[in-house]
């Protein structure tokens, strides 16, 4: 007995540990690819709809990456889900709030749109899945999906530059245009250093050195879940509903908050940013999506056969997303405004969620 509380006690420091690697790792790679990216003559508007989410994404991804290569399906297929049910049921939830004491401000087609792919991901999952595998079609229309992703994020970062097209909606019904100034991706975001060869090289070693820790946190994480669902009888799912989606969540969860009690994190997060902290709502849709039409398919082609969805993913985790991205959809589409409402509902479906896969796990995932 003390053998198993010892290894139980040594698996969730790793665990933790894997957290934090994955964390700095995910949030170096992604600051220092975008200075890259700038330095490559890039325009901001192409990283804003590409580099930006994808390095928000880059966690699951590497996770359910290195777990579907390792054969351990359940892992990747329940990081993936259940990293986007965190997102939007919680940081994003607490977002609509207020929860950072600002009200939420987007525009309210890029929102419709990421709202409505989000929705069509969970369809064709359902649709696709109903044998218990994802089919070869279901992985084409979701790749199918992250393409159209990319080229609507990218249009909608052009105009948004440029101050072609925008259409604010609020939570606190504000609808005030941004003066023109604040066009533009780096606008209040971050400074580019000087482009000469020291700070090349110092960005394109934090690169490769954040891809290397994101890679060995992701691996201390498949470790420590699959440990812990052996050692306590438990299924990977379990795990990836709770531990790592609610790990991978919580710096996101630190912004949505505002840093309530200040960090080294904080500091740390400032430093490392990517992306204006205004899109963070827009940002965790983002990361939703690619977590769906990404995260997913490159798991299937790991696996180099059909991917198993078990069948706790399709009752709980699919129709809790779509629900969650059809409360968000309806009422910017109807009435061209954001409601807290709309956190609150998607935060009881959480919790909803969470209860359910805690009490009532499904065999077959």
């Amino acid at each position: 007995m003390k053998s198993i509380m010892s290894v139980l006690v040594l698996t969730l420091g790793l665990y933790m540990l894997g957290l934090l690697l994955a964390a700095v790792g995910s949030r170096l790679a992604g600051r220092c690819t975008t200075w890259c990216c700038a330095l490559l003559g890039l325009p901001m508007w192409v990283v804003g709809g590409t580099i930006a989410p994808f390095c928000l994404a880059l966690p699951q991804l590497m996770l359910a990456l290195l777990a579907a290569g390792m054969g351990i399906t359940g892992l990747a297929v329940g990081t993936a889900l259940a990293g986007a049910v965190t997102n939007v049921g919680l940081a994003l939830a607490l977002c609509l709030l207020g929860g950072n004491g600002q009200p939420v401000v987007a525009d309210r087609q890029e929102f419709c749109r990421k709202c409505l792919l989000l929705a069509l991901s969970c369809g064709v999952i359902a649709l696709f899945v109903r044998d218990g595998t994802l089919s070869y079609t279901g992985t084409g229309l979701l790749m199918l999906l992250f393409v159209i992703f990319v080229l609507s994020s990218i249009v909608y970062q052009h105009q948004f530059i440029y101050g072609e097209r925008y259409e604010p909606i609020s939570t606190d019904g504000c609808t005030a245009i941004p003066p023109a100034q604040d066009y533009g991706y780096t606008a209040r975001t971050m400074a580019f250093p000087v482009m000469n060869l020291r700070n090349s090289l110092k960005n394109l070693a934090g690169v490769v050195g954040g891809l290397a820790l994101l890679a060995v946190g992701a691996r201390a994480l498949v470790y420590s879940a699959t440990t812990i669902a052996n050692l306590t009888g438990t299924i990977q799912a379990l795990w990836a509903a709770t531990l790592i989606s609610f790990g991978f969540c919580l710096p996101l969860l630190a912004e949505a908050l505002g840093h309530p009690f200040g960090s080294i994190w904080k500091r740390f997060d400032a430093r490392c940013r990517f992306y204006p902290a205004d899109t963070l709502p827009i940002q965790l849709l983002n990361s939703a999506i690619l977590n769906l039409t990404l995260a997913l398919p490159i798991s299937s082609l790991m696996y180099r056969h059909r991917l198993p969805v078990g069948a706790q993913f399709r009752a709980y985790e699919v129709p809790i997303l779509a629900a969650m991205a059809l409360v968000l959809l309806a009422e910017p589409l109807l009435r061209r405004r954001l409601h807290r409402w709309q956190g609150a509902a998607c935060l009881v479906l959480y919790f909803l969620y969470l209860a359910a896969v805690s009490f009532a796990p499904r065999a077959g995932a």
